[in-house]
């Protein structure tokens, strides 16, 4: 089996709503990280149990970890911030603003260069943007105008280039490392809606999950699309496993996780989560994955099997 579960960390109660969004884990303490939407904070808990809280991030919309940096980042949407803090139980937390909305997160840990996308206001022009932030000085570097409302994002350091999925016009954008100020390119995606997305770095392949419930492969440097493969819905959070040389892909509706062997890209299994269950971490060894659940607010974690 794929995914083979071993134990679940209740969290704390929804307090409002919105229940749980993107999480990662710390490799060093064993520490997951998952934005508590709800609560307004980030919860942290290991495999035992719930830890403690990060509170005060509201309407918090994802977490990052850099390993490099040993900093955690979180995204708030609803105050129009990104936080920065070590992985300390009751941290200083740092916030720097950016655009309207930030939602997905990258990390360049050798400029020290963290990219929040911001999902902006439909109502509102040029509202649309990417916030460049240099961590070492807490302020911001560049903005940067897109075309629609953004997804997710990853950073390559191998070809230092930051890909941020845009929902509509469905494309991915390539912002260079190096020349954060524009957009370098951008990759046309043949589904609707481009929502999750990760890298396989060795391979230089893209795997950008679709609200049309379509799986789309794509070279990374190019554009051109590798292939494409049937969801069990209109996914969300995705991560690749490069450890294992697996693909996982929440989908909420109707609750599952779907696996895939990113060599054959068959699919391996579907994994039955809960109905809601939309937002995944990945431990950095690839040995460990969690589902949260947001009807019964807690965790459930999984061995990643044999590679």
């Amino acid at each position: 089996m794929p995914l083979i579960p071993f134990g679940r960390v209740a969290l704390p109660e929804h307090r409002g709503s919105g229940g749980f969004d993107h999480a990662a884990v710390h490799a060093a303490s064993g520490r997951v990280y998952v934005a508590h939407t709800a609560n307004d904070a980030v919860d942290v808990f290991d495999d035992r149990q719930h830890l403690f809280s990060v509170p005060n991030l509201k309407a918090v919309a994802g977490t990052l970890v850099s390993e490099e940096a040993n900093l955690v980042f979180s995204s708030n949407r609803g105050e129009n911030t990104v936080a920065i803090f070590r992985p300390d139980p009751d941290p200083e937390v740092a916030k720097v603003k950016v655009g309207l909305g930030p939602n997905g997160l990258a990390y360049d840990p050798r400029r020290r260069l963290l990219l929040a996308a911001n999902v902006g206001d439909a109502t509102k022009p040029f509202s649309r943007t990417l916030t460049v932030v240099d961590v070492g000085d807490r302020a911001v570097r560049a903005e940067v105008q897109v075309p629609g409302r953004t997804r997710w994002t990853v950073f390559d350091p191998e070809s230092e280039r930051f890909y941020v999925n845009i929902a509509d016009p469905a494309v991915i954008a390539v912002v260079e490392a190096g020349k954060p100020n524009a957009i370098a390119r951008t990759f046309s995606i043949p589904a609707a809606g481009p929502h999750g997305l990760d890298i396989d770095c060795r391979t230089q392949r893209l795997f950008c999950a679709c609200d049309s419930g379509r799986l789309v492969i794509l070279d990374a440097r190019t554009g051109k699309t590798l292939g494409e493969r049937e969801l069990s819905g209109a996914p969300d959070v995705i991560f690749f496993n490069q450890h294992r040389g697996h693909l996982y892909v929440a989908v909420g509706d109707p609750g599952v996780i779907d696996v895939f062997d990113t060599a054959s890209m068959d699919r391996l299994d579907r994994i039955k989560t809960e109905k809601g269950a939309h937002t995944l971490a990945l431990a950095p060894a690839g040995d460990r994955l969690y589902a949260f659940l947001p009807a019964t607010h807690q965790a459930v974690i999984y061995r990643t099997g044999a590679p």
